[in-house]
C-alpha cells in the first residue's frame, strides 16, 4: 500500500502557512489547533481566514451528516458496493470525483486507507467502515470538491474549522490532511474536547506562543468576516488615501499657547505627517493680565501670516443656503450615504489637502455611527452640517494652502451641543491647530475625544469675546475681580439671586386651589414649589388658570378681590376682544418672511425696520423669540401648520402693546413675575390673537388668570389642548359691568350700617 507523500510538519512562524511547497524547508503540509489568543493569532486567523476563503474551505460549526437526498444520489451513481482495499478506493475516486488528476486520486485513496484501517484495528465491523467511508465520500463531495482538485498544487490548499470537532470530522480533515492539505482549527474553549478523540494529540500540533490568552469572548470567523467586510467597504468609501496624516498633540511641551505658536517646520520632520495640536484651556493663570494675553498671541499669529479662524460661545447654524448648496439625495444606506455626500468636499488647487478633507470626514462619520441610537437620519444630518461648516470656514483656513502649513481654529467658550463638538473633532484631524478656551469654569463644555489635550487653570473668568482689537480688551481691576468672586461665593447654589442673575428661563404651570392663587400671586417665584435653576435655566412656576362664576353670588367682595390681585406689575384687560385681526399691525405683512421652513429667521426680524423689540435687553429678546418658536414648535393654537395660524402666531407676538413689552423688558426671573388679568364678562367672543397673547405670555413667563362670571368659554376654543386650570367658584352671573378698581374698597366686611339696614332683606 503506498502511503501519502505528505507529511506533518512543524512551523518556525506563522507565515509558514502561506509558502508555497517548494519554498517550504521540508516539503510538506500543517495542520495546526489554536487554543488561545494574542496580537500575532488575531493577525493570523484573518490571513488564513482569507487564503481559506479564495483557496480552501472554511467550517463554522459541524459538518451536517448526509441527508437522505445526497445518500440517494451516492447509491444512484456509486452503488451500494464495498471494498477495504485501494483498488476499490482509487476506482470510486475516479467515478465519484472524475475531476481529480491521478496523483491526486492516489493521495486521497491512501489517506482513506488509513483512516479505515485505523477504524479496523479500533474493532469497527464492515458495515461500520462502510458507513464512515459513505460518509466521507459524501462530505468530499458536497463540502470538499474544491479542495480535492487543487491538492499537490504549490499553493497549498487551507481547511479552517472553528468551533469542537467531532471525531469522524476530525477523520476527514486528517484525510485531507495527509493528502496535501493545510488545516487550522480554533477551539475557543481549549483542548480537552480534542484530546479525548485525539488522546496522544498525534495527527496535529498544539500552536504555543509567548503572551497567549483566552479568547475574547466576542471572538470568532463571523466577526472576522465582517471586520473584513468593513475594511472593504472603507477602502471603496475612501478611494486614495491622502499620502499624509495627522500627528495630532504627540510632539508637544504641554505649553498651552506657546505650543500652537510653534511653526510648523520646527514641530517634527517626519514627511508623511503634519503636526498640528487639539487643546482645551479651561480657567485662567491670571485673570488680571488674561485678555491682553490673547491679544498679543492674536497679533503674533497674524504677523506670522498664520490662517486665523475665531468663533464665539457658539459656531451660528447653518442657514438655509448653506444648507441647500449641499448636494444630496435620499439614502437607504449609511455607506451609500457617506460615499455621495464626501463628493462635496473639493479643493482643486490642492488634490492632496481634498483627500485629507475626505479622510478626516469619513473616519469622524464613521466612528459617530457607532453610537448608541445613531439612525441614518440622524448621521445624515451631522454629515450635512459638518460639510456646510467646512465650506464656510475653508476658504479663511486653507487659502493657498501646502504642507507643512498650519491654520488654527480658536473657540471661545465651551461647546453648546454635539454638532460643534463633532465639527471641532473633525477639524482637530485637519491640518489645523484647534484651541478651545473656556476662561468661565462653570460654563459646561461637552467636547470628548482621544486625542483632546487638557489645561486646568485655578481661576475663572467671565469672558465672551476673544479680543482681537485693543478696544476688545477690558482688563478687571483686582477689586473688580475680587467683587465677582464674592459675586460668586454669595449666588452660587446659595438660594440668593442677584439682579438678572440668569437670562434663560422655561415655564410649569402650577395645578393649584382656587384658594392659593391670592397666596402665590404676590410671592416672588424662588419661594414658590417646584421653582429650580439648572445650569444657566431658571425653571418658572407660574399660575395660569380659569375662574368661573361668583363666589355665594356676591358682586361687591368678587370685584375686591379682583383689586387685590392688581399690582404695579399687572396688566387688565377689561373687555373681549383685546387685540382683534383688523387692528393696524405693521409685522403682519412680513409673517411670511419671518418665519420660513419651521423657524423663526431671528437674524432677519431684528434686521426689520418696524420691528419693536430693538430696545430691550439682548437675552431678552432671545427670551421673546425662542418662546415664540416653543409655541409654535408645542402647536398649542389650533390651525398652526394645518391653515397658516403659524403666520398669525408671529405677527401677533411681534406687535405687542407697549406696557406689556415694558413689563417683559423688567422682568427677573428669580424676583416677582409679570401677571396679566382677563376680565371677560360678556358675551363677546374672545379672539384668536388674544388666546395667542395669553399662551405666549404664559410661555414668557407671566400669571395669568381669566375672570369669567358667565361660565363661557373663553381662550378654550383655540387651544389645542388643555393648558388652563379651571376653578369654578360660585354662581354664574351675567351682564355685570366691570367697576373703576380706584373707587372699591378692599375691606368686604359689611359695616354697622349694613348690618341694621338689610337686616332681614
Amino acid at each position: 500500500m503506498e502511503k501519502s507523500m505528505f507529511e506533518h510538519r512543524k512551523i518556525q512562524e506563522l507565515d509558514d502557512f502561506f509558502k508555497g511547497l517548494d519554498c517550504r524547508k521540508e516539503k510538506g503540509v500543517y495542520f495546526y489547533r489554536i487554543n488561545g489568543y494574542n496580537e500575532e493569532v488575531a493577525r493570523f486567523i484573518r490571513k488564513y481566514y482569507e487564503a481559506a476563503r479564495l483557496k480552501g474551505v472554511i467550517l463554522e460549526g459541524k459538518i451536517p451528516n448526509p441527508d437522505e437526498g445526497n445518500l440517494s444520489y451516492y447509491q444512484e451513481i456509486m452503488g451500494t458496493g464495498f471494498q477495504m482495499s485501494m483498488g476499490f478506493f482509487l476506482t470510486s475516486l475516479k467515478k465519484w470525483l472524475p475531476r481529480m488528476r491521478d496523483a491526486q486520486r492516489g493521495q486521497v485513496a491512501a489517506a482513506i486507507y488509513d483512516a479505515l484501517d485505523s477504524l479496523r484495528r479500533a474493532g469497527k465491523n464492515e458495515n461500520m467502515l462502510k458507513n464512515a467511508y459513505i460518509k466521507f465520500m459524501c462530505w468530499l463531495y458536497y463540502r470538499f470538491e474544491r479542495i480535492v482538485n487543487a491538492l499537490g498544487e504549490n499553493e497549498v490548499p487551507k481547511i479552517l474549522y472553528e468551533g469542537n470537532i467531532s471525531n469522524y470530522e476530525l477523520m476527514l480533515v486528517s484525510i485531507l490532511s495527509n493528502a496535501g492539505c493545510d488545516a487550522v482549527l480554533l477551539q475557543y474553549h481549549g483542548d480537552q474536547g480534542y484530546r479525548k478523540i485525539d488522546t496522544e494529540t498525534a495527527l496535529s500540533e498544539e500552536l504555543l506562543l509567548p503572551g497567549m490568552q483566552a479568547f475574547p469572548e466576542t471572538f470568532n470567523l463571523r466577526w472576522v468576516r465582517e471586520q473584513i467586510q468593513e475594511e472593504k467597504n472603507a477602502e471603496r468609501l475612501y478611494g486614495r488615501k491622502p499620502e499624509v496624516v495627522n500627528c495630532t498633540n504627540a510632539w508637544i511641551t504641554g505649553a498651552g499657547m506657546e505650543d500652537v505658536e510653534k511653526p510648523a517646520a520646527v514641530r517634527g520632520d517626519r514627511p508623511e505627517f503634519y503636526y498640528n495640536c487639539f487643546f482645551r484651556i479651561s480657567g485662567v493663570e491670571d485673570k488680571l493680565t488674561c485678555l491682553n494675553e490673547w491679544y498679543q498671541f492674536y497679533l503674533r499669529m497674524k504677523n506670522e501670516g498664520r490662517k486665523i479662524v475665531i468663533t464665539e460661545q457658539t459656531i451660528s447654524q447653518p442657514g438655509m443656503d448653506e444648507i441647500a448648496g449641499i448636494h444630496r439625495k435620499n439614502y437607504q444606506r449609511q455607506d451609500q450615504m457617506l460615499m455621495d455626500l464626501s463628493a462635496n468636499i473639493r479643493y482643486s488647487a490642492n488634490i492632496e489637502l481634498q483627500r485629507i478633507m475626505t479622510k478626516a470626514f469619513l473616519d469622524i462619520m464613521l466612528d459617530e455611527a457607532k453610537l448608541p441610537g445613531m439612525n441614518l437620519n440622524r448621521l445624515t444630518n451631522k454629515a450635512v452640517y459638518l460639510l456646510c461648516w467646512l465650506k464656510r470656514y475653508q476658504p479663511k483656513l486653507f487659502v493657498n494652502w501646502k504642507m507643512p502649513e498650519i491654520g488654527c481654529f480658536i473657540h471661545m467658550g465651551g461647546c453648546k451641543n454635539e454638532n460643534e463638538a463633532l465639527f471641532l473633532r473633525f477639524l482637530a484631524r485637519l491640518p489645523v491647530d484647534v484651541l478651545i478656551l473656556n476662561p468661565n469654569q462653570n460654563v459646561p463644555c461637552c467636547l470628548k475625544d482621544s486625542l483632546l489635550y487638557e489645561i486646568h487653570y485655578p481661576e475663572s473668568l467671565s469672558a465672551e469675546r476673544f479680543p482681537q482689537e485693543n478696544t476688545d480688551i477690558q482688563i478687571g481691576t483686582t477689586a473688580y475681580h475680587a467683587e465677582r468672586e464674592l459675586d460668586t461665593l454669595m449666588y452660587q447654589d446659595s438660594g440668593m439671586y442677584r439682579n438678572q442673575q440668569y437670562q434663560k428661563a422655561s415655564t410649569v404651570n402650577l395645578k393649584t386651589m382656587y384658594e392659593e392663587i391670592p397666596l402665590l400671586w404676590k410671592e416672588e417665584l424662588k419661594y414658590r414649589p417646584n421653582f429650580s435653576t439648572v445650569n444657566d435655566t431658571v425653571n418658572l412656576p407660574v399660575l395660569f388658570a380659569k375662574v368661573s362664576g361668583v363666589k355665594d353670588g356676591q358682586v361687591q367682595p368678587y370685584w375686591s378681590g379682583i383689586k387685590a390681585l392688581i399690582t404695579e406689575d399687572t396688566f387688565v384687560i377689561k373687555a373681549a376682544p383685546f387685540l382683534d385681526s383688523m387692528d393696524e399691525n405693521p409685522m403682519r405683512a412680513h409673517a411670511t418672511e419671518f418665519f420660513r421652513n419651521g423657524r423663526v429667521q431671528k437674524a432677519k426680524i431684528k434686521a426689520h425696520r418696524d420691528y419693536a423689540y430693538g430696545v430691550l435687553r439682548e437675552e431678552i429678546q432671545e427670551h421673546m423669540l425662542d418662546k415664540l418658536q416653543l409655541l409654535i414648535d408645542k402647536r398649542l393654537i389650533k390651525g398652526t401648520f394645518e391653515n397658516g395660524t403659524e403666520y398669525t402666531i408671529v405677527a401677533t407676538v411681534l406687535n405687542l402693546p407697549r406696557e406689556l413689552v415694558r413689563l417683559i423688558q423688567k422682568f427677573d426671573f428669580t424676583k416677582k413675575n409679570p401677571k396679566l388679568i382677563y376680565l371677560n364678562t360678556g358675551e363677546k367672543v374672545i379672539s384668536l390673537e388674544d388666546t395667542i397673547l395669553t399662551a405666549f405670555l404664559s410661555l414668557v413667563g407671566f400669571d395669568v388668570i381669566f375672570f369669567v362670571p358667565t361660565g363661557y368659554q373663553s381662550v378654550e376654543k383655540y387651544f389645542n389642548r388643555k393648558l388652563m386650570d379651571e376653578h369654578q367658584i360660585g354662581d354664574y352671573m351675567y351682564d355685570l359691568q366691570v367697576p373703576d378698581f380706584g373707587r372699591i374698597s378692599l375691606n368686604t366686611r359689611p359695616g354697622w350700617r349694613d348690618k341694621i339696614f338689610k337686616r332681614g332683606t
